[in-house]
């Protein structure tokens, strides 16, 4: 049963309820957020600016050392270990120390050569190509060869793909319509010029290709492990789910499904030799995480709730490691349905959450300052965007978006027509008709009840019956199911993303995109996504202006509501060394990490 609070929950009432709880939620790209912590009067706000940003342990890392991370989070992963297949973060957090992608990155996210293989942008010819470079081996001893740069195209490009990440930016190669839709059994336009060299042509060109996971695909596949797999049953197989080959600094060893997975180091790491003998990585309950590390049971966690900071911020042997995020958590609007069979979403402009004015009003009645101050000690913030502004090129700081303002919110409604025709204090949809909205939001820590309740509540308070889908919480995989599959019963949910290293919203918010769980669709919403994605947009000015209209134009149809940008921190203990959490870090942390004594003090 869902937990109820009689009468109305002000602000102040739900922040004491929720801070003196003593759980936590998940701070994470595709997960909860609940909140809570110790002080009821709130925390000091805090600069995740003045976290640092990397260990600062200079000792030798002992031989043989061991590692244990934690994952907190209150759900099991999936345990989809194949880039072409995951995702949520819980899978990528456990790809982290064994899966590499081919190319590195520099603080902008930019493409850069210091990863395992290269990339060249021929913008005049429209072709990338992308060479591997000599002594890169799978964690089998094999090779990584052109046909595994190739091998992704054809997974994620093929009819019978079961994963979700086909979308403009393959379909934008030469050949790949013919080959998605079964009438060539190649793309035409990806050539293998030798053992480690791939050409591919596109139709045309844009600067994503340019940034980390953009355009061109950032991963390899091991073909010699997986081409006799069908496609239709790779993604539940050993291969992905049991003993993935890899080639990063360490493989899988032993996977427990959905509790933890250990590793070993690979022998064939093409870029050094890794400094501990064993790494294990568990998830952790959000409850308990940090009586874990009270007792000294992790070396280091991942998804670390920010909303508990005050219990974590001053843990004896450890330090915090803190950045932003390439995240945000939103509101989203059910608009319509996606059309697997055609790729493309069917926006549905008589959909119950169809007129603007009604997301904009829901929009404004929610004070989400407030909540990133008193719930995550200001670690998190009030999002105005759908660029997070550690785009710093791209991110347009001149845009408002949507602070408390109930006067605002009731004009908007009154004006639309949303008006309480019964006089009961709800009001009717435009036709005089009882309005009831459905409410998704995640379970996950002592608070997430609290928090969501705070939304149903303002909601009410501008005269909207909103009540939860289901009729309490829901588990993370349940939420996210329901949200891929159309679930009729949601019509507005809070979720969150990581836009990855690519700020281009199009595999987000394009009408091609699956990850477009509104469903919206309109001409001015394609045509802005395809200014950012056009070859003009190589012209730094005109790519800064795309950027600024589209966002601009998400503002205001609200499709999607950003309600708070996101700071991320890592308590590690101060027995680890050499360990960055540095966007802008070339070498794969993982390969140089050590410990610097036998057990955690």
């Amino acid at each position: 049963m869902k937990k109820k609070i009689l009468g109305l929950v002000t602000l102040a009432s739900v922040l004491t309820l929720g801070l003196a709880a003593c759980g936590g939620g998940n701070s994470n790209s595709k997960g909860t957020d609940s909140s809570g912590g110790e002080t009821a009067g709130g925390a000091d706000s805090t600069d995740v600016a003045s976290f640092p940003i990397a260990t600062t342990n200079k000792d030798k890392a002992i031989k043989d050392g061991e590692l244990d991370v934690a994952v907190a989070t209150d759900s099991q992963f999936k345990g989809m270990f194949q880039w072409e297949f995951y995702q949520d973060a819980y899978d990528n957090m456990f790809m982290q120390p064994s899966h590499e992608a081919l190319f590195s990155y520099d603080g902008d996210f930019k493409i850069t050569n210091d990863g395992a293989a290269t990339l060249d942008l021929d913008k005049d010819a429209k072709k990338a190509t992308i060479k591997v470079k000599d002594g890169v081996k799978w964690s089998d001893g094999e090779e990584v060869t052109a046909d595994d740069v190739i091998f992704p195209y054809e997974i994620i490009g093929h009819k019978d793909y079961t994963g979700i990440r086909y979308d403009e930016t393959f379909a934008r190669i030469v050949g790949m319509d013919e080959y998605h839709e079964g009438k060539a059994d190649s793309i035409s336009g990806i050539k293998k010029v030798d053992d480690k060299t791939v050409e591919i042509s596109y139709k045309d060109v844009n600067p994503s290709m340019l940034q980390a996971g953009g355009g061109v695909w950032t991963y390899a596949a091991p073909k010699h492990v997986l081409k006799d797999i069908a496609i239709k049953d790779m993604e539940s197989s050993d291969a992905v789910r049991k003993n993935p080959v890899t080639f990063g600094p360490y493989y899988m060893s032993n996977i427990v499904p959905g509790e933890s997975v250990e590793y070993s180091p690979n022998e064939h790491y093409w870029n050094g030799t890794p400094q501990l003998k064993k790494i294990v990585m568990t998830s952790v309950p959000t409850a308990s995480i940090v009586e874990s590390l009270k007792s000294k049971q992790y070396d280091m966690v991942y998804q670390m709730p920010t909303d508990i900071y005050e219990t974590y911020k001053d843990l004896d042997g450890y330090t915090n490691l803190g950045r932003e995020q390439t995240s945000y958590t939103y509101l989203g609007f059910k608009l319509g349905k996606w059309n697997k069979e055609k790729g493309h979403v069917e926006y549905n402009p008589e959909s119950k959450m169809a007129d603007k004015s009604l997301r904009q009003a829901m929009g404004y009645a929610i004070d989400n300052s407030t909540v990133g101050e008193r719930f995550y000690a200001g670690l998190r913030s009030n999002a105005t965007s759908l660029i997070p502004p550690v785009f710093k090129t791209t991110h347009d700081s001149t845009i408002k978006g949507y602070t408390l303002d109930i006067d605002k919110a009731n004009k908007l409604l009154d004006d639309a027509g949303y008006k309480d025709v019964t006089d009961d204090g709800i009001r009717e949809d435009k036709d005089g008709k009882e309005l009831k909205i459905k409410f998704a939001s995640m379970s996950g820590g002592e608070t997430a009840q609290p928090l969501a309740d705070y939304y149903v509540q303002q909601w009410k308070s501008i005269g909207l019956d909103v009540e939860y889908a289901t009729g309490r919480l829901i588990e993370f995989n349940s939420f996210y199911d329901k949200l891929e599959n159309d679930d009729p019963e949601i019509d507005v949910y809070q979720g969150a993303w990581n836009t990855g290293t690519d700020p281009n919203p199009d595999g987000l918010y394009s009408a091609t995109a699956a990850f477009n769980y509104t469903r919206f669709e309109s001409e001015e919403n394609t045509k802005l996504l395809a200014d950012i994605s056009s070859d003009k947009a190589f012209d730094a000015d005109f790519q800064k202006e795309a950027f600024a209209k589209w966002q601009e134009y998400a503002a205001d149809e609200a499709f999607v509501i950003p309600t708070l940008f996101r700071n991320e921190v890592m308590p590690i203990s101060d027995r680890v060394t050499n360990f960055s959490w540095d966007y802008a870090e070339s070498t794969n942390p993982w390969s140089t990490i050590g410990v610097t004594a036998d057990s955690r003090k």
